[in-house]
């Protein structure tokens, strides 16, 4: 699902599309989003890693879900990518479409 957003600079239109968020439950889910934000952008994997600001072995046991990845490394990932956490509780009103989306087939 995607949140498209328009935005207007004098009589240029650009639409920019947002991924929406996603629920994660183990670090292989936030590895498929990393690897996805990284291939849309056309970045290979030395390059994004660069970015990031750690090594290449990092990235890529984060993006198959191997190994663990401390969380100053993961943020450190994250912003490199573009890309952010966002931690709440379950019961936050802004959450229960996100959480009635996941639990439908």
């Amino acid at each position: 699902m995607t949140q498209k957003i328009s935005k207007s600079q004098s009589q240029n239109t650009t639409a920019f599309v947002l991924p929406a968020p996603q629920m994660v439950h183990q670090m292989a889910d936030i590895g498929r989003m990393v690897r996805k934000q990284r291939k849309d952008q056309g970045l290979r994997i030395d390059d994004a890693a660069a970015l990031s600001h750690v090594s290449v072995d990092l990235l890529s046991r984060l993006e198959n879900g191997q190994g663990s990845v401390g969380l100053e490394k993961l943020l450190s990932v994250l912003d490199g990518m573009g890309l952010c956490l966002v931690v709440s509780a379950r019961s936050h009103p802004a959450l229960r479409t996100l959480l009635l989306a996941e639990a439908q087939p």
